[in-house]
This record gives structure tokens, C-alpha cells and sequence, in this order.
């Protein structure tokens, strides 16, 4: 028994904490969006907190080397210039009359396409779906009906930040809450960015343990 749980805390010593990289929202933005959000769902699972919301990029994974993740991340966004982000309209997902999830649609811009491409490349990972870029602002309990009509979603919204920076977070161990951001890289502002790869080292191994 003894021996049993010597091994399973050397197991979470070496799974790493789980990180992901995404674009956090700014606050005046988070802040108007979980306006939208409180205005339509009123009795979700949960609202997600102003200082929470963010548009993921690469999916989360356990991570020990930090350090270098940090570093190829700063080598990735280096290569990139920056670029607006729009937030255009509010949707259930996956489906309006099943849903999970309250989100805000954003525009899937070839920059964005780009940045997303690039970091999933740096980090080993791939993404079979077609990309469509959304930031989560509640979680709905299971068989919960959408609490507004499709036509109350249906509308545009004038809102669009500029992406300078992409962030490393990383996920809370329960039942501790709240996303702690360990490294913010810039995008560049030389436009002559080459887009070239990663280090095939690093993606490889990334690779390995995702």
C-alpha cells in the first residue's frame, strides 16, 4: 500500500502542471462580454470570472520544462506581427437546442489562422478540426435549454481588440480556481516576420508527452 502511493506521487510530480496557450481578453472587453452574458443566461453551471476570459490557441497538456516552453513560445510570436481581433456574435455551442457552452463567435482572420498555426507547430499538437475561433463566457449544467431565443443571439457586436501578446497559462489544481498567467510574449512589430519553424527538438517532444 505504502509502495502504491510512493509511485502515484512520483506520477504527479512527473505529470507537470497543465498549461495551454491562448490571447487573454482585455478587461474592458472581458467586462462588456460578461455583461452579454449575464444579460441572456441567467441560471448557468457557471459564469466564467472577467479575469478568466480568454480565446484558447493550443489545448492544454502537462508540462515540466516551463522554462522552455516560455522560450519557444517567445521564439514563436517573435515571427509574427500584430493584428486585430473582433468579437462578433454571441452563440450557443455546440448546438443551439443542446447546449454546453455560451460563447462569443470571433472573425477567424488569416492573422489569427496563422498565429494558431505557428504555435500548434512549435508545440507538437494538431488540430483535425476546422478552426473556429470562440471565447467562452459561461458553462451550462447538462440538458440545460438555452435560456434565449436564437434571435436574441443574432446580433452584431462592435467590439475588437489588438493582439500584441500571447500569454502561457496555466490551470488550477482543484479545488484551487482561477487561471495564473506564467509568461505574456509579444507579437513583433518588424513585419518582415519569415513565419519559419520551430525547433524541431522542442515541437518533438512536445509531441511525445502531449
Amino acid at each position: 500500500m505504502l509502495e502504491k502511493a510512493m509511485v502515484m506521487d512520483q506520477q504527479r510530480v512527473a505529470k507537470g502542471p497543465r498549461v495551454f496557450v491562448g490571447l487573454k481578453i482585455a478587461p474592458a472587453i472581458a467586462q462588456e462580454l460578461a455583461q452579454y452574458a449575464h444579460r441572456i443566461e441567467h441560471a448557468p453551471s457557471r459564469f466564467v470570472p472577467c479575469d478568466d476570459i480568454h480565446l484558447t490557441l493550443v489545448p492544454p497538456w502537462n508540462e515540466n520544462s516551463i522554462a522552455d516552453v516560455i522560450g519557444e513560445l517567445r521564439t514563436t510570436s517573435s515571427r509574427l506581427a500584430p493584428f486585430p481581433l473582433a468579437f462578433t456574435r454571441l452563440s450557443y455551442w455546440p448546438y443551439h437546442r443542446r447546449p454546453h457552452l455560451l460563447c462569443v463567435e470571433c472573425t477567424p482572420s488569416d492573422e489569427l489562422a496563422a498565429l494558431q498555426s505557428a504555435l500548434l507547430k512549435a508545440f507538437g499538437q494538431t488540430n483535425d478540426r476546422p478552426f473556429k475561433p470562440h471565447v467562452t463566457l459561461a458553462r451550462l449544467k447538462r440538458g440545460a435549454k438555452p435560456a434565449s431565443a436564437k434571435s436574441a443571439l443574432d446580433q452584431d457586436l462592435a467590439l475588437e481588440q489588438s493582439i500584441d501578446t500571447v500569454e502561457l497559462f496555466q490551470s488550477p489544481k482543484p479545488p484551487a480556481k482561477g487561471y495564473a498567467i506564467l509568461a505574456s510574449a509579444p507579437l513583433s512589430t518588424d513585419h518582415s516576420g519569415t513565419g519559419l519553424a520551430p525547433s524541431p527538438s522542442l515541437a518533438s517532444e512536445r509531441g511525445r508527452r502531449a
